[in-house]
C-alpha cells in the first residue's frame, strides 16, 4: 500500500520559514527546517493531464496513476490504483485543501508537500520567488529548473521535455529529502 506514498510524495517539497508568509494558504517544506507558502493556486493557461509517477525513495521504487487538472481557480490531483480504482483526491483553491482520501494508505506525506512538487513543476517562476525565503533562488535553466538554498546547494532539480508548444516535467529530483519522481504523460490537453 505504499501508492499513497508515491503519490503524495508528487509534491513532498515546499513549506515554512518563507519570506512573505500567508495565513490563508498552506505551507510545505523545501528541506527539512525550512518551509515556504505555497504560491496561489490559479494557473493560466489551463490544462488536464495523466500521468504515471515513479517514485524512488530510499532503494525503493512505486508507480502511480494520476489525473492533474489546473485552471485559474484550482489545482486539483487524483490517484488512481492501476485498476482505475480512486485512492485519494486532493483539491488547493482559496479556501485551502482538501484532501479525500478513499482507501487508508500508510506513508503519505502531507497533501501540501505534494502539491508543492507539482506547483514547483508547471507554476512560473514568477508565482515561486515572492514566496522563497531569503537568498533562495529558482531559476530554469535550458530544460532544467533549479531551486538553489542561500548557500547555493542544489534542493530540487525539475527536468522537461519540450512537447509542441509545452514544456512538459519528466522528473523531479529531490536532494534534501532524498527522492526522484519520474513523470510519463499518457495524455495531455
Amino acid at each position: 500500500m505504499k501508492l499513497a506514498w508515491m503519490a503524495m510524495l508528487a509534491a513532498l517539497l515546499l513549506s515554512g520559514c518563507a519570506s512573505h508568509s500567508d495565513p490563508t494558504r498552506p505551507q510545505a517544506w523545501l528541506k527539512p527546517g525550512v518551509k515556504v507558502t505555497l504560491p496561489a493556486p490559479g494557473i493560466e493557461p489551463p490544462f488536464n493531464q495523466q500521468q504515471l509517477l515513479t517514485g524512488h525513495f530510499k532503494s525503493k521504487q512505486q508507480s502511480l496513476l494520476v489525473m492533474l487538472s489546473a485552471d485559474p481557480q484550482q489545482l486539483t490531483l487524483v490517484g488512481l490504483s492501476s485498476l482505475g480504482i480512486r485512492l485519494f483526491r486532493v483539491s488547493y483553491d482559496s479556501k485551502g485543501i482538501e484532501t479525500e482520501q478513499s482507501i487508508a494508505l500508510p506513508e503519505m506525506p502531507p497533501a501540501s508537500q505534494v502539491l508543492a512538487d507539482i506547483m514547483l513543476s508547471h507554476w512560473p517562476l514568477t508565482a515561486w520567488q515572492k514566496q522563497l525565503p531569503a537568498g533562495w533562488t529558482l531559476r530554469d535553466i535550458d530544460d532544467r529548473r533549479q531551486l538553489r538554498d542561500a548557500n547555493g546547494k542544489l534542493i530540487t532539480e525539475i527536468r522537461y521535455l519540450m512537447r509542441g508548444e509545452q514544456r512538459q516535467p519528466i522528473s523531479v529530483q529531490q536532494f534534501a529529502f532524498g527522492y526522484q519522481i519520474l513523470i510519463q504523460q499518457l495524455d495531455a490537453s
